[in-house]
């Protein structure tokens, strides 16, 4: 703790503590058979926090987790805020030699993991990882202890925050570099407090909170647990995501509010269930990860009325960088559909062109930002932490352009432009196009190999149950994007897929798709 700790802010052990001491016997986290209050958590919170200092850890510990969706995740989570761990978490579906490169990078000393699920997998990394001391499983494991059974030998205590500084390093988060290994990205406690403040100061949160997280608790939980916390409502954890599943859940217990990656929302839309579930409890559904089809976005609010809220951010400066409201989701202004939304004005937002000027009004230029929520550096890589932050500006790589009335659209990646006989072609303009078609469930539109033009479009499509793929609906599809953008943007070929690769978080991952056409080749863009 610095000596100016007088000017710190709460943060979010802080925010955690403060939100399970308001209450007692109020529902808190509903989870398969676990109907848990906030002195349950509260309770079990301490048994962890007493285990976890029990090995020896405390601020700045390096601890990873890889597990399901299981109530233990919540009070794991807690209890590293709370001993103030420096936290990262392991993708489920990683390779041994994926979850091995970042404990490795990361000097992890400390493996939390779902027994049930990962105890080889917790045993290939001990053999493998030296500085792996701790392994702690939920639940019997012959890898290394059983993190609840030792638990359940203590006696609950009150919850103390731990003596961090703001700028302390809180979390390591890994996302895809361009060598192939993926990048550290540090960020601090205080990044975490500042993005949780945004959060509260201007979502559409449901009075009633009711909140249900459908995706990975290890990846998306923090985000939502401790705006929970603090809005005294509970949160329903369905045990996978089953469109059947998450429909009941929504009615048998009222659900208010969840937060989905756009591909959950096209399957929700594409199933028998979406005709005839009530959804009227539903006030608001969080969307971002990625980009969603206007067209079906259009198609969901018509389906369920203005309760979507679109939030677009990076590990680098996460997820309340931009912010569209339920109320700006018009559809009398269909092109706004397009957009993802206003800066928020707690952070310092440009678009600058090549040369780190900004551009003219209505221009594209990359999304860069300043201010606390931004990550402190990409671990033990200068070189790309100096790139990414040149000028004093966190660079997102991401081209955005403003309407006359202040919205942003997000053009695309600017790693994801493809350069076809000099042309460039921003594939998110043409996913756009693709998506209107009445065929089209999803789509992803790629760079590929071409020996007259270096790259050339290719599109891949995942369609609606009712349709079928042959040449004419190619020729149809293709037709439709020359019509609108023109041969150079058109796609050359259409696959079509049963899915479409998925990130951790849920978003398309480009860079899988790319390897299958790109191998063999001397480059993969």
């Amino acid at each position: 703790m610095t000596a100016n700790a007088i000017h710190n802010p709460p943060l979010l052990a802080d925010l955690i503590i403060d939100g399970l001491n308001r209450y007692d016997d109020r529902p808190c986290l509903h989870l398969g058979e676990t109907i848990a209050s906030y002195r349950e958590v509260r309770e079990q919170t301490s048994r962890f926090v007493q285990v976890l200092q029990s090995k020896g850890l405390g601020p700045g510990s390096r601890v990873a987790i890889v597990s399901g969706n299981r109530p233990e995740v919540l009070y794991n989570l807690a209890a590293m805020q709370i001993t103030g761990c420096c936290g990262t978490t392991l993708h489920p579906m990683g390779s041994l030699d994926d979850h091995a490169y970042v404990l490795g990078d990361a000097e992890v000393e400390t493996l939390v993991y779902d027994a049930s699920l990962f105890d080889q997998r917790a045993q290939e990394l001990k053999a493998l990882l030296p500085g792996l001391k701790n392994l702690l499983g939920f639940g019997p494991t012959e890898a290394g202890d059983d993190y609840t059974a030792l638990a359940a030998n203590y006696d609950p205590k009150p919850l103390v925050a731990p003596a961090v500084d703001p700028d302390d390093v809180g979390a390591i988060v890994y996302t895809g570099g361009t060598t192939g290994k993926p990048k550290g990205i540090l960020q601090t406690y205080r990044s975490a407090a500042y993005m949780t403040m945004i959060q509260m100061l201007e979502w559409d949160w449901p009075e009633e909170l009711r909140m249900m997280i459908a995706t990975p608790l290890s990846h998306a939980a923090a985000a939502f647990f401790v705006p929970t916390l603090q809005k005294g409502g509970c949160i329903y954890v369905p045990a996978g995501f089953d469109p059947e599943l998450i429909f009941t859940m929504i009615e048998e217990h009222k659900i208010t509010a969840t937060m989905l990656v756009p591909v959950m929302i096209y399957y929700l839309m594409d199933h028998p269930r979406a005709a005839t579930a009530d959804m009227s409890s539903m006030e608001t559904i969080f969307y971002g990860a990625s980009p969603m089809s206007p067209a079906r976005l259009k198609e969901a609010i018509e389906k369920w009325g203005p309760i979507f809220y679109q939030f677009y951010g990076q590990s680098e400066a996460p997820m309340v960088l931009v912010n569209m409201k339920r109320a700006d989701h018009d559809l009398n202004k269909p092109g706004r559909l397009s957009a993802c939304g206003k800066p928020t004005p707690w952070i310092t937002f440009a678009l600058l062109d090549d040369k780190g000027e900004p551009v003219a009004a209505g221009e594209p230029g990359e999304i860069c930002v300043r201010g606390p929520l931004v990550m402190k550096e990409y671990y033990k890589l200068p070189e790309q932490t100096a790139e990414a932050m040149t000028g004093g500006w966190m660079h997102t790589g991401d081209v955005g352009r403003f309407d006359e009335d202040g919205f942003l659209y997000i053009v695309d990646r600017t790693k994801d432009m493809i350069v076809t006989g000099g042309f460039n072609v921003f594939p998110r303009e043409v996913e756009d196009i693709i998506a209107e078609h009445e065929a089209v469930a999803q789509v992803a539109v790629i760079g590929v190999p071409s020996e007259q033009w270096g790259e050339e479009v290719k599109a891949v499509v995942v369609l609606r149950p009712d349709a079928e793929a042959s040449e004419e609906l190619s020729a149809s599809i293709i037709a439709a994007v020359k019509n609108a953008k023109g041969s150079v943007q058109a796609p050359k070929s259409i696959d079509y897929a049963a899915a479409i690769p998925v990130t951790a978080v849920g978003k398309p991952d480009k860079k899988v798709l790319r390897q299958q056409y790109w191998e063999g080749h001397e480059r993969a863009v």
